[in-house]
């Protein structure tokens, strides 16, 4: 049921944990599967220099935040902004049609973070 990509990063996130001191911190959470996700950021220059995540959720959810760490990092605010669901199911090894929601959940979480970027 699961890729390969979404099991690697389910037992071994490498952008699992929190920010001391973040610059942006972005929350999504869906109520009906119990999913909450928060995306920690660190900015310079109108750049993510560092990101780290915290999901309560399922495997798709924790798989999917830490693909959107990963895709984020290093990116202008602008660019990760264009991030899309769609980028990190492909990146995973295509999520199972109903666990598409989690690389929504992220990308939200990703951009509630950015739009508070002042």
């Amino acid at each position: 049921m699961y890729s390969e990509e979404i099991m690697k990063r389910f037992t071994n996130p490498k952008f699992f944990g929190k920010l001391d001191n973040p610059d942006l911190i972005g929350n999504a959470g869906n109520p009906q599967c119990g999913d909450l996700l928060t995306i920690y950021l660190k900015i310079s220059r109108k750049k993510i220099t560092d990101i780290k995540f915290e999901t309560l959720g399922c495997v798709s959810a924790i798989a999917a935040s830490d693909m959107v760490c990963e895709l984020a990092k290093g990116k202008t605010l602008k660019k990760a902004l264009e991030i899309s669901s769609t980028d990190i199911s492909k990146q995973l090894g295509n999520l199972p049609v109903l666990k598409v929601h989690c690389a929504q959940l992220v990308t939200q979480a990703l951009k509630d973070a950015i739009r508070k970027y002042k």
